[in-house]
């Protein structure tokens, strides 16, 4: 289930890098490509820069958001303590474009996962999206980058042109999946999308 790992990244050159680490320590958000378009993201704990990621969207608070990680180990703060199981069962799925709903630790906030007590986490398999999150040493948000009900954005030029200086754009290359990731409770096995 798991996809290719493809070409090597690309990844933005040392200054963007510097400018994106900084951006994150500002509580800022910074829009980068991942496997079906852009996505907008912030550092997950940091509840000033997820409410400036629901407004750029224009998102309802108690809907709750993605977080990509380049392993499970970016992770691990964000869920609660997983079986053999179901570490067994994540990595059937996993580097791949599968989001997954687990048990949120209780240091997760409120307004990155909503009205939820669970939080969708995805080990992402898009090369740049996850040597991004290596780079910077932490998982992301990760919510398509678009205002709720238009259609994703899938260039850099086009995240500029909509959200100006609200967001960092990186320049990037979308995969090419065209739906956005799957996903499932792990819990109950459920397909939600």
């Amino acid at each position: 289930m798991k996809s290719g790992s493809g070409p090597l990244p690309r990844l933005p050159g040392r200054l963007l890098q510097r400018r994106a680490r900084g951006r994150l320590r500002q509580g800022g958000v910074i829009a980068y490509s991942t496997e079906s378009c852009y996505g907008l993201g912030c550092h997950p704990f940091d509840v000033r820069a997820i409410r400036r990621v629901l407004a750029l969207k224009a998102r309802p608070n108690h809907k709750g958001l993605i977080v990509i990680a380049a392993d499970i180990e970016q992770i691990r703060h964000l869920i609660q303590p997983l079986t053999t199981a179901q570490r067994a069962e994540l990595a059937r799925y996993w580097p791949g474009p599968y989001t997954f709903l687990l048990p949120a630790s209780r240091r997760v906030p409120s307004a990155l996962r909503g009205r939820h007590h669970k939080i969708a986490v995805r080990v992402t398999a898009h090369g740049e999206a996850a040597a991004l999150c290596r780079t910077l040493g932490t998982a992301l948000v990760s919510t398509s980058a678009n205002r709720a009900g238009q259609k994703s954005l899938k260039t850099a030029q086009a995240c500029r042109k909509a959200f100006k200086h609200k967001a960092l754009t990186l320049p990037g290359r979308i995969g090419k999946r065209r739906k956005p990731s799957t996903i499932i409770d792990l819990e109950s096995g459920r397909v939600l999308r």
